[in-house]
């Protein structure tokens, strides 16, 4: 009794060795920089590549906002004339002629009006891409919380396992277990080291995810997101979410922008279709003509008019009702849009109701259960009150545990976004 009281303290002191020099050889191999939440997303909306690529749009449209203010350029008519001055001295001319488009109908003013119309709806689209913009990083930054700590659950269950195939190798050699016990603790921490390398590479990924979004990716180190994933409680109504949503958010602003460009798309169809007047003022003079038999003094003609043009092309109305078929489908879409809103705010609420209760169930004690579970059936096997086989379906139910737990949290977080980007609302901060 006493030689056995003695091997298992000696296992013990082995054990407790073995876990500090496990630990000290936990090596991630790359260099990582510490990023918070605020910080992540100041540098999304600044440096992100494609953010910046849709910003020259409304560059763009601001840019035709003032082209649009052009007046019709005049034109310059300049001619001459010989009538035969050395042959036959019949003299010789010259015309100047000055014309312009005076533009009838509004065309002006319907043409400046729709490039502002378009200029706000890539505005509001711009807004729209953020939105979404916004909720794709804040996801990938939460994934990349996630896939850290299942890296961690993942290593300690490694380190575990590992002890325990380093005890039973030294029980073996003492005689205390058989030897296919060993081999199937050290089969067992083996399995468990490439789950480690598996989430480990899942990790890394998951941070380099991060570097796409703020535009840069750096060769020597990493992003490394903090922040608390249990920060993500909220009390909502429904019905205000669905109101709020239809007041705020970009994509119905731009469904309603986008009625109101098609209303000056027609607006300017029609005022296109107005006559324009031609305006022109010329002058022509000619020559002495010293020929004997009609001579003639010099002269000076100024000359003014207006032309109109025939418009036959009016009589056909395609371009007026393209332009009115798309006001009507400019006003369906706006209609779709609204009831897309509304659907999506409901299903991204139902979600979330979800996710909370799944959470819930994990604070009535599952993890304690579970850690509490294992340790007394490790104890139990060291001291050869119980089987491996116990000690591994502990461990499998201690692991699937921790990484449920870890993935409700991470729907519950992520059932937040997508709620807040479907209501058009945004208060995440963690």
């Amino acid at each position: 009794m006493m030689k056995k009281n003695i091997q298992n303290w000696i296992i013990l002191l082995l054990l407790l060795l073995i876990s500090t020099v496990s630990n000290a050889q936990v090596d991630t191999t790359f260099t990582k920089i510490k990023m918070n939440y605020t910080d992540f997303l100041t540098l999304v909306s600044k440096n992100n590549l494609e953010y910046s690529a849709q910003k020259f749009n409304v560059n763009m449209a601001e840019a035709n906002v003032a082209a649009s203010k052009v007046f019709p350029d005049p034109e310059l008519a300049v001619g001459a004339s010989d009538n035969g001055q050395r042959r036959m001295q019949m003299g010789y001319g010259f015309s100047s002629e000055l014309s312009w488009t005076l533009e009838l109908g509004g065309k002006r003013k319907a043409r400046i009006n729709m490039a502002k119309s378009t200029a706000e709806l890539t505005k509001a689209l711009l807004e729209d891409y953020f939105r979404n913009l916004r909720a794709a990083a804040t996801l990938s930054f939460l994934e990349s919380l996630k896939q850290k700590e299942i890296f961690l659950v993942q290593l300690n269950s490694y380190q575990i396992l590992k002890n325990i195939a380093a005890t039973d190798s030294i029980r073996f050699k003492l005689g205390s277990i058989a030897e296919i016990d060993a081999r199937q603790s050290k089969l067992e921490a083996n399995s468990m080291l490439n789950e480690v390398y598996q989430s480990e590479a899942d990790w890394k990924t998951s941070l380099l995810e991060l570097g796409s979004f703020i535009g840069e990716q750096k060769k020597d180190s990493l992003n490394s997101p903090s922040g608390d994933l249990t920060k993500f409680d909220r009390s909502f109504d429904l019905n205000e979410l669905i109101i709020t949503a239809q007041n705020n958010r970009a994509d119905v602003l731009a469904a309603l922008k986008n009625k109101n460009v098609s209303q000056d798309i027609l607006k300017l169809t029609k005022a296109n279709r107005v006559l324009d007047l031609g305006v022109h003022f010329g002058v022509e003079t000619a020559s002495v003509v010293s020929n004997v038999v009609a001579p003639t003094p010099s002269t000076t003609a100024v000359s003014a008019g207006i032309s109109i043009p025939l418009k036959f092309s009016n009589q056909n109305k395609g371009e007026l009702k393209a332009a009115e078929y798309g006001l009507f489908q400019a006003d369906v879409l706006y209609q779709q849009t609204e009831l897309v809103v509304q659907t999506e705010v409901r299903k991204a609420w139902f979600n979330y109701l979800t996710a909370q209760k799944q959470v819930q169930q994990f604070n009535t004690g599952l993890l304690t259960d579970a850690e509490k579970l294992l340790n007394g059936k490790i104890y139990s096997y060291k001291r050869g009150e119980t089987l491996l086989l116990d000690v591994l379906n502990a461990q499998q139910t201690y692991n699937a545990t921790q990484l449920n737990y870890f993935e409700a949290v991470y729907r519950y977080a992520a059932s937040l976004v997508e709620l807040e980007k479907a209501a058009g609302i945004w208060d995440i901060n963690f």
